[in-house]
């Protein structure tokens, strides 16, 4: 993976390249009797290039490099060997001018993870073209390996093999959502194969290998599996034998994640199960989710009790949650709130809408100019407001979502009008729903295994959900279901108080499995273990690389 991202010059040159024994294993996945033409499209310092020449086979290889110092280097490695030719040029360029004429049996390589930000002018336009010749839109959120692939892809042969070294997110982000259908469309059979560990440990980003067959006589099924180890030496050493083990999965061209291809037959087919069964509906039937305050300046704007008796700024001051670290429980009272404000915390947000500048406090207005000095206002949120200092969409949700999370995910009740900054979603549930069934609707396994399905994992064993995501979780719809409100009240408290000492959530969970989803609901205790498994084993794997 060659970043360019917070770019030092030895990134945006690739000090990330792929390991040799990685770039071996691909090669010889790919290589077989019907390889005559070979494309590494990102050559850097010619790795793959190196394992292919060693190869005792006949065939032509292209290798692309764009900076020279590197190309060089893979000039050398491949020196004297006539079946080789690398080019120093931008992909982009090489593909529009010359590559698109000819078609590969073999590509394997590692595309540069660049972001859109950083891509010249030139390569925005080149890349925009890629995407949407191969029916893909594109904007700003896309990163340079995607196009890569595609690219890649649009120029792999029938019956020709693509191993390529990529970022985990192709499974699950939103940016990568049309890519995953047009893999799934172009190749007839994908192997993807994840590692517990970073293969890049200096980097938090975790990397899959996306291994892929475009089939010459094609029987109209597209197959996909997944397949995990733990390091690079355990996927050499075992993988043919995990491999031949897992069958393939027919591909279901509606999903657009693929963290369900982790799960085994029966897991799937009870995922159908539940999306098609009147009794469970997406989140969104009765709540929105929105993003937490944006406030464009968190120093300015979140401010503890001692600003706020400095300058006055107690009629401008509500109860603000800041960050996770100050929801100690799922239920935030108002000693949660005091206990954060004794601790020194940022626990007030400055809202200074509907005030008049004249009507301003002495203090007030000093904390303004004073601000001004320091050049608090330059920044761009604040910049383009009609008054810097008033923050947009303040409002009091019933309840808050926590956009990155560890254990399990945490939903959590407002009861003091508190407001939160972007560290977690914001929450308003429609006029008939219960938010505390709600909440409860959320933790018992079905609701969590969803929401696992839903979001995203990132190397840490960090789970971020969006509010998109978020709202498309589905779960138990618990409002039209007869629950006491002693046993409703009794089971959030055990949420709480678990939560509160930072235990595990399993515990509650079964308890709330049994008497909400099996006694209440009917749900047959099979489906629900089903759940939990389903859960379990995505939250295993996503802790596993924490």
């Amino acid at each position: 993976m060659k970043l360019k991202d917070n770019a030092t010059p030895e990134k945006i040159r690739g000090a990330y390249y792929t390991p040799s024994d990685l770039a071996q294993f691909l090669v010889e996945w790919g290589f077989n009797k019907n390889v005559e033409t070979v494309l590494e499209p990102s050559c850097g310092d010619g790795v793959f290039l190196e394992s292919l020449k060693g190869l005792d086979k006949n065939f032509s290889c292209i290798g692309v490099e764009l900076f020279e110092s590197e190309a060089e280097k893979a000039k050398q490695a491949v020196v004297n060997d006539e079946r080789f030719k690398v080019i120093n040029n931008d992909f982009y360029d090489e593909y529009e001018k010359h590559l698109t004429q000819a078609g590969f049996d073999l590509i394997v390589g590692n595309p540069p993870y660049i972001r859109y930000q950083y891509l010249t002018e030139e390569q925005r336009e080149e890349q925009s073209i890629i995407l949407q010749n191969n029916g893909m839109n594109s904007n700003k959120l896309i990163n340079a390996w995607v196009s890569f692939v595609v690219a890649s892809v649009q120029l792999l042969n029938n019956g020709g093999n693509i191993g390529l070294v990529i970022p985990a997110e192709l499974l699950q982000v939103k940016y990568s959502e049309q890519l995953r259908l047009y893999l799934m469309e172009q190749l007839q059979k994908m192997t993807i194969v994840t590692f517990r560990e970073l293969i890049f440990p200096d980097v938090e980003q975790e990397v899959i290998l996306l291994m892929g067959e475009k089939v010459s006589e094609f029987n109209g099924d597209h197959l996909i599996k997944i397949l995990e180890f733990d390091s690079i030496k355990d996927l050499v050493e075992n993988f043919e034998e995990v491999d031949k083990n897992v069958a393939y999965k027919e591909v279901d061209l509606s999903t657009t994640k693929w963290t369900r291809y982790f799960l085994n037959q029966k897991q799937n087919e009870a995922i159908d199960e539940v999306r098609g069964d009147n009794r469970f509906f997406p989140f969104n039937t009765i709540a929105d989710v929105d993003i937490g305050i944006t406030t464009g300046n968190n120093k300015f704007f979140s401010v503890n009790k001692e600003i706020v008796k400095k300058y006055d700024l107690e009629s401008v001051a509500i109860p603000l949650i800041a960050r996770s670290v100050n929801i100690p429980g799922t239920i935030f009272r108002k000693e949660d709130w005091l206990k954060n404000v004794e601790a020194g915390a940022n626990t007030y947000l400055l809202d200074f809408n509907g005030v008049k500048e004249e009507e301003f406090t002495e203090g007030q207005r000093n904390y303004i100019k004073e601000g001004e000095k320091r050049g608090e206002h330059t920044g761009y949120k604040c910049r383009i407001r009609k008054k810097w200092y008033c923050i947009p969409s303040i409002y009091t949700p019933d309840a808050f979502f926590l956009r990155r999370n560890h254990l399990y995910p945490k939903f959590v009740m407002n009861d003091i009008d508190a407001v939160s900054t972007d560290t977690m979603h914001r929450i308003r549930f429609s006029l008939l729903a219960d938010r505390k069934k709600a909440t409860l609707a959320f933790y018992n396994s079905i609701g969590l295994a969803f929401t696992e399905l839903e979001a995203r994992s990132y190397g840490g064993g960090v789970l971020e959900i969006l509010p998109g995501e978020l709202e498309k979780v589905t779960i138990p719809n618990l409002e039209d279901i007869d629950i006491k409100e002693e046993l409703v009240e009794e089971l959030l408290a055990e949420i709480d108080k678990l939560t509160r000492t930072n235990k595990d959530i399993i515990e509650v969970l079964n308890l709330i499995d049994e008497e909400i989803l099996v006694k209440k609901m009917g749900i047959s205790r099979d489906l629900v273990d089903t759940f939990n498994d389903i859960w379990k084993t995505l939250r295993s794997r996503r802790l596993s690389r924490g």
